[in-house]
């Protein structure tokens, strides 16, 4: 399966200051080929790029007043390569983190899946915020939390991911947060999705039911959004004044060759009514 994903930001800095991008796939990600660019005016910047232990690209750079372009596109082909989880990992996933306090849900986890483990508590925690949250733009905070959530019945991706997590590490199963390109999402944007730990592999829960897992490309991994987001930065003023972003599926008859809009009728692995949620499904 090959698809394009791409992502472009226009950003007002008012001084100097620290940026830290996670935009760019993932470092396992079959790429073959890709383009990252940062502009300011004639300026062209060049970032490092740091690697985490989970495999996401960082790419960091000092900005100087004024506007900077960024310009991310990338073509993928076929599946990402599985990385073997530690131990310490594991257990890392397993601890309350910022957004999602697992302490705090502990008893409501404990009462309303009791019993259940492994696919079947999967299935039940999916099953149950898909049904009891209602997908809200503009509506929720980027400081609420999987506490939040579940008193407000309402949120964006992030929101479903936290409670997820939140759940399912108060019934011991490990868990994280995925920040991903989704082929086919309406309303289109970077997406967040929780993974699950059982039998020594990471399954992909997508409790907003917008995106086909199927699809998804892996952006960052961590605990949470904290250790996700497609923006970070320190000692000055920044003003997001555009983002755009866009994936898509090829259609196998298809080239690239002037293919750079989204493809009018979806491919199956890019809707939303093909994917079983039911079904255990990893990242590709």
């Amino acid at each position: 399966m090959q698809r394009v994903v791409t992502a472009e930001m226009d950003l007002e800095l008012g001084a100097s200051v620290d940026l830290i991008f996670q935009i760019a796939a993932a470092q396992a990600v079959p790429i073959s080929s890709e383009h990252l660019t940062f502009t300011q005016g004639d300026r062209v910047y060049t970032p490092t790029e740091i690697v985490d232990q989970s495999g996401s690209r960082l790419h960091r750079l000092t900005g100087e007043p004024g506007h900077l372009e960024i310009r991310y596109e990338a073509t993928v082909d076929g599946q990402a390569a599985s990385n073997r989880t530690s131990d310490l990992e594991a257990i890392t996933y397993l601890r309350p983190s910022r957004y999602a306090q697992s302490d705090e849900v502990f008893q409501q986890a404990r009462r309303q899946f009791k019993g259940l483990s492994g696919h079947d508590l999967i299935a039940a925690v999916s099953e149950f915020v898909s049904t009891s949250t209602t997908y809200t733009p503009g509506l929720s905070q980027g400081t609420d939390s999987a506490v939040t959530t579940l008193m407000t019945g309402q949120g964006v991706c992030r929101d479903y991911a936290h409670v997820v997590i939140a759940l399912l590490r108060a019934m011991d199963m490990p868990a994280r947060y995925a920040a991903c390109f989704a082929p086919g999402l309406r309303p289109m944007d970077f997406h967040a999705v929780a993974e699950a730990y059982l039998d020594g592999a990471w399954y992909v829960i997508d409790a907003t039911r917008l995106a086909n897992r199927n699809s998804l490309v892996r952006i960052a991994t961590g605990r949470d959004a904290a250790d996700c987001a497609f923006l970070s930065y320190h000692g000055g003023y920044v003003g997001l004044k555009r983002l755009r972003v866009d994936a898509w599926v090829v259609p196998e008859a298809a080239t690239l060759d002037g293919l750079d809009t989204l493809p009018e009728v979806l491919p199956e692995a890019s809707d939303p009514a093909a994917d079983d949620f039911g079904a255990l499904v990893q990242i590709s």
